[in-house]
């Protein structure tokens, strides 16, 4: 199964708009993807035909509007292969996914001298929320290191996973390096000490298939806005056992079952952990991506970048660019960090932009990364469905135009 990318790229209108008066080149799908005329639509469709709350009224409109956003839920379970829609908690992205893990399950079971055990190449999403707890909570924060390939290394995992580990969080793909982590191997070793295991699937999710039951993760959290879908809307996947056991998150309607003038009981899971009025449209319209994504077919997608990447690898190195990351494209995704020699990559990311390209250059929210690999900065390009090898042509003209600034 495949798809034509130029074919694709015309479900999406911002296609139809120019930058800088030239051909739009949108390679930063790894801040957010751009959004197809389906998912569009479907908001939309929403608004205009069945825009009522949910699960609080029994008149018609409301129960269009609860089996829209119900509907969606079932289409982000059955997109990472959970069995059930109870295992899937709305929330506005991935970095509140986490962070509901830090309040309620870490905030339960994580004490002073316990550990909790990150990677080098974590994005400050999942790394800033697990260092706020080791300083509530007196445990210590640990960093599996990476090798100069931009690989994990596992050789080292029996002495970062010890019988102090209460939890191991980690990305299944990086936004810097690209790399697909093992996470299976890494869940084996915490599994066997009592640890449990969460993955930032943000940069996953839109371009892997996968499955939370071969990941064998006890949460798994992914973004709507890297894959096609609208922002403030995202996925936290739990065991449901460990949800049942977990505290709220938040306090107000619709979390609750019962409330007198001093105490309350908790609505069954996944609504205990869903206060207030949740982003409905925002929900219905990543259910309307997840279902654009698996029409085009995940092995496809995956397909499509990894020929797209061997070829952005092959024309970067050409002019002498710095690729950070393995080059095993088994083992990496459409994430290409880079550097040139005497250009500074916001100075490279401005003078793209007089193209009409669109990269992104920083530290990538991931600065222990950087020190790791000696570098303030990098530019990244990050290539996805819609995107084509005459757009890596673009880029690369672009870049080497950049040179000529600074020669």
């Amino acid at each position: 199964m495949s798809f034509d990318p130029s074919v694709v790229r015309k479900d999406f209108p911002i296609f139809e708009t120019e930058a800088r008066g030239k051909r739009l080149v949108y390679l930063d799908s790894a801040n957010t993807s751009q959004k197809p005329r389906q998912v569009l639509e479907r908001i939309q469709l929403f608004y205009e035909t069945e825009n009522a709350n949910v699960h609080r009224a029994v008149y018609e409109l409301s129960e269009k509007a609860t089996a829209a956003y119900e509907g969606a839920r079932a289409a982000c379970a059955r997109f990472i292969g959970s069995e059930s829609a109870r295992s899937i908690v709305f929330t506005r992205g991935t970095t509140e996914s986490i962070n509901v893990i830090r309040f309620t399950w870490a905030r339960e079971n994580v004490r002073e001298g316990d550990e909790v055990l990150i990677t080098e190449m974590e994005h400050h999403s999942n790394l800033i929320p697990w260092q706020l707890l080791a300083g509530e909570t007196g445990a210590t924060l640990r960093h599996l290191p990476i090798g100069d390939d931009g690989r994990l290394r596992l050789d080292l995992l029996e002495d970062y996973i010890t019988d102090r580990t209460k939890l191991v969080s980690l990305s299944l793909m990086s936004n810097v390096l690209g790399t697909i982590n093992p996470v299976r191997a890494v869940a084996d070793a915490a599994h066997a000490v009592g640890a449990k295991v969460l993955v930032d699937a943000a940069q996953a999710a839109p371009h892997l298939s996968f499955d939370v039951n071969d990941l064998d993760a006890d949460f798994l959290a992914y973004s709507s806005h890297k894959m096609c879908g609208p922002t403030g809307a995202g996925v936290l996947y739990g065991r449901e056992e460990l949800l049942e056991e977990m505290p709220p998150f938040h306090g107000g309607g619709e979390m609750i079952r019962e409330v007198w003038a001093d105490r309350a009981t908790w609505n069954e899971i996944p609504y205990k952990f869903e206060a207030g009025t949740p982003n409905l449209a925002q929900a219905v319209g990543m259910g309307a991506a997840v279902e654009y994504l698996e029409t085009l077919g995940m092995d496809a997608v995956r397909e499509h970048e990894m020929e797209l990447t061997a070829y952005a690898l092959e024309r970067l190195a050409g002019i002498g660019a710095t690729i950070y990351g393995s080059r095993d494209l088994s083992q990496r995704g459409g994430v290409v960090s880079f550097n040139l020699d005497g250009v500074h990559p916001h100075d490279m990311s401005t003078i793209v932009d007089q193209e009409g390209v669109c990269i992104r250059a920083g530290h990538h929210c991931a600065q222990p990364l950087m020190r790791r690999l000696g570098v303030p900065a990098t530019a990244r390009a990050s290539f996805y469905i819609y995107n084509t090898t005459e757009d890596v042509d673009v880029l690369i003209d672009a870049v080497e135009k950049s040179k000529g600034w600074f020669a």
